[in-house]
């Protein structure tokens, strides 16, 4: 990376030269509920950089790429684009100045095929028919292009979510482009089709595109950005060049120095509580799989995506179904048993696709954190609701865990993305739990609101709880576990302990697979 040079307001200049910006905001602000989401932002992107928006869950990135993207209208402040004043007030007027946002949040209809997705609004018609054929050209000539192996008369429904991901990323590429935003674009991909976004991405700024990336993940940023603007609590805080040591960055971004991330964790494994043995669903997507996970410990479940990890721990909670093999829980065989029933005795399983499958968006933070234990006594009574007790035990819950704002009543779609992740985990303390069972806990939120998954992910373990950990993120299986099962291509590559758990070791084993 060149070296970069610094304003005299702390602003560094971009790496693509002095050029006049092709995209400014001066001085934006909106509100929401009387509560400044973005308050007096200045922002610019210039033609052929990557430019990375990088704060804390609810920092105000996603308000910012939605004023770009006409998705939302500012109160107050100008927008310039190529010099120009300009008014992007809808998402047809920005794509018109060819501004395309590929969000967190898809904006797929699941029960169009992909070629109808990519041109929903800009459909190919001639004296008012739909040429279909037309569409379904166009539509393969652009995934072929990007690389993306999929077919065009899929439905949008029966895809998983990382081909999900590669539509959104499609209809952004469907017409000319001057500014491309990737809000997590690689949040569901895998590695490999992470690189290959990466090559489109350097492709695309290499024809003059602008892009506007978001992600939490470092390495990324160090990849592929030039310039780091970094937003707090709505505000400006500061622009950097992506090279910008870590430490700086998280200091920046919270408003303080975390010493350490990861904090130290007592290990007392105990009594045995879940044994998995030569486990295959019916699916195939897992094979032959063992493990085992005792009160007091933390195993991790490490792999690539794609390796298996998710399906077999769904699999254990019953989600997913066991073609062969056997699953005991607190001495019971419970092969074959319903989330339910897992649930009943004590099992929890915590989902990585919170909006999907988690949470109920257009139910209170109250609701969505009691909604797991309403049968049990302490919320209910029959079919009488204690709706004292429900508020009390949500309260106290939202402090505990530092839900921001800590309104409980507030609907779970208006908190950022950290604190929904915080409710989710409040759900599994609304009950007596033995074995948590946490999938991906930290996709998708800042390195604040990990840091307080991790202690309360300690504090769980130190006393006494057995902790089940699915992780692709390297560091979390680094320094938080005792034991770790590495997966890849469905099986269990490796079972490392302690001393054993090293990055050059699990890395191994994530690709290649043990002798037979």
């Amino acid at each position: 990376m060149p070296p970069v040079a610094v304003n005299s307001q702390g602003a560094v200049a971009s790496s693509q030269g002095d050029g006049a910006p092709l995209l400014e905001l001066k001085g934006i602000s909106k509100k929401f509920s009387g509560a400044l989401a973005l308050d007096d932002v200045n922002f610019s992107v210039r033609s052929g950089e990557v430019h990375v928006l990088f704060g804390e869950n609810g920092a105000g990135k996603s308000t910012l790429i939605s004023v770009i993207a006409g998705a939302l209208s500012p109160d107050s402040g100008q927008i310039f684009f190529r010099g120009k004043l300009a008014d992007i007030h809808s998402v047809h007027q920005a794509r018109r100045l060819g501004i395309s946002a590929v969000f967190q949040e898809f904006s797929l209809v699941p029960q169009l095929t992909i070629e109808e997705n990519l041109f929903l609004g800009a459909e190919e018609t001639r004296l008012g028919i739909l040429r279909k054929v037309v569409t379904r050209r166009r539509a393969a000539e652009i995934l072929d292009r990007l690389g993306f192996s999929l077919r065009p008369s899929q439905r949008v429904a029966h895809l998983s979510r990382a081909e999900q991901q590669m539509v959104e990323i499609a209809k952004a590429f469907r017409s000319e482009l001057s500014i491309l935003i990737l809000d997590e674009p690689t949040a569901s991909l895998t590695d490999r089709e992470t690189e290959q976004l990466f090559r489109l991405i350097e492709k695309a700024r290499a024809r003059g595109v602008a892009i506007i990336y978001i992600s939490h993940r470092i390495n990324e940023l160090r990849r592929i950005g030039d310039r780091i603007t970094v937003l707090r609590d709505g505000k400006f805080v500061a622009t950097v060049d992506a090279a910008t040591p870590e430490t700086k960055l998280v200091r920046l971004m919270t408003g303080r120095v975390i010493e350490q991330i990861f904090p130290p964790i007592e290990f007392k494994p105990g009594r045995r509580i879940l044994e998995a043995q030569n486990i295959t669903t019916s699916d195939a997507n897992v094979r032959d799989l063992s493990l085992h996970v005792a009160e007091g410990e933390i195993v991790g479940l490490a792999g690539l995506v794609g390796s298996g990890k998710s399906e077999a721990v769904r699999a254990v909670f019953g989600v997913g179904t066991i073609a062969n093999g056997s699953v005991t829980y607190r001495g019971e065989v419970t092969t074959g048993f319903s989330p339910r029933a897992m649930l009943d005795r004590g099992l929890f399983y915590l989902t990585s696709d919170r909006r999907g499958e988690g949470l109920l968006m257009i139910r209170s933070a109250r609701e969505n954190m009691s909604l797991a234990a309403l049968p049990t006594r302490q919320f209910s009574l029959g079919f009488i609701l204690k709706r004292r007790a429900e508020a009390s035990r949500a309260n106290s819950l939202a402090k505990r865990l530092n839900l921001q704002p800590g309104n409980i009543e507030r609907l779970a779609e208006h908190f950022s993305g950290g604190n929904q992740q915080k409710i989710l985990l409040a759900k599994c303390l609304t009950r007596e739990v033995r074995l948590f069972i946490f999938d991906e806990p930290t996709v998708g939120v800042d390195v604040g609101t990990r840091v307080a998954i991790y202690e309360f992910i300690k504090e769980l373990c130190e006393k006494g709880a057995a902790i089940l950990l699915v992780s692709s993120d390297l560091p979390e299986i680094l320094h938080l576990t005792n034991r770790v099962y590495v997966m890849c291509r469905g099986s269990v590559s490796a079972e490392l302990e302690e001393d054993a758990i090293r990055e050059e070791t699990v890395l191994h084993h994530c690709f290649e697979r043990k002798a037979a």
